[in-house]
């Protein structure tokens, strides 16, 4: 059985590298891997991969992302400008928000 991880991160937003290789980079998450706890950050963690030429490609040497794990990426608040832990709120209406821990604003709308 895989376990999901339960993330607050979602696709396109503006997440900066907390650790690894690209530590300080910033970034728009292209995709959410919630079976393996990753995401793929475009321009970030990039790798060269040696590929066969085929009937629809030519080949030689792609350069393309490798995925990150979850927990090391924050998400980029642009009122703090730095990377920040997530919370959820619920607004008066009854919908579900997700707020920076740092200066509490909605960052979803």
């Amino acid at each position: 059985m895989v376990d999901m991880v339960k993330t607050r991160i979602r696709s396109n937003d503006e997440v900066v590298v907390i650790a690894g290789r690209d530590k300080g980079a910033r970034g728009k998450v292209i995709r959410v891997i919630k079976e393996d706890g990753r995401v793929l950050v475009s321009k970030i963690n990039m790798i060269k991969r040696h590929t066969r030429q085929g009937q629809n490609s030519s080949g030689g040497i792609i350069e393309k992302e490798a995925s990150l794990d979850i927990s090391n990426v924050q998400y980029f608040c642009a009122k703090c400008t730095t990377g920040v832990r997530l919370g959820v709120k619920n607004l008066e209406d009854g919908r579900k928000v997700r707020t920076c821990r740092s200066c509490g604003e909605v960052l979803d709308s």
